[in-house]
């Protein structure tokens, strides 16, 4: 089970994919609940996250079910990836290359000269990476 999720500065998403689909409400309650973790990360962090070229949050938090990943770009786009628990044989050096893998792609769609930042993201690339790194996590 993984859910990935991107939202705007002001906490709007612009991209969420769950797989399987069937707990989809409750991923998107827990990616929501968890901007505020990520806002008040950023926010503890202050100047030094801004001085940083990685901006990889870790784990947001832990429930009895998932880990909450976080990261935030430049530009105060967060990430948020929330994976399974069981899932032991992924380790933190993992995630933090998918989130490098996922920033790279949202890139490449903000290089677009038709896309229009901050509107939903709709694209069929993106889609396949996020697919194939969600299929390789579950």
């Amino acid at each position: 089970r993984a859910q990935c999720d991107l939202s705007c500065p002001q906490n709007y998403p612009l991209y969420i994919r769950s797989v399987p689909t069937e707990n989809e409400l409750k991923f998107h309650y827990t990616v929501h609940t968890s901007l505020d973790v990520v806002d008040e990360k950023i926010s503890a962090m202050g100047k030094a996250l801004v001085d940083q070229r990685e901006l990889y949050l870790g784990l947001l938090y832990p429930t009895e079910d998932y880990k909450v990943y976080g990261y935030v770009t430049n530009s105060k786009v967060k990430f948020v990836m929330v994976v399974d628990s069981s899932n032991t044989a992924l380790r933190d050096n993992e995630i933090r290359s998918m989130f490098r893998k996922l920033h790279n792609s949202y890139t490449d769609i903000m290089c677009n000269p038709f896309y229009n930042p901050g509107d939903r993201i709709h694209s069929r690339a993106f889609d396949t990476m996020v697919n194939s790194m969600m299929m390789q996590v579950c």
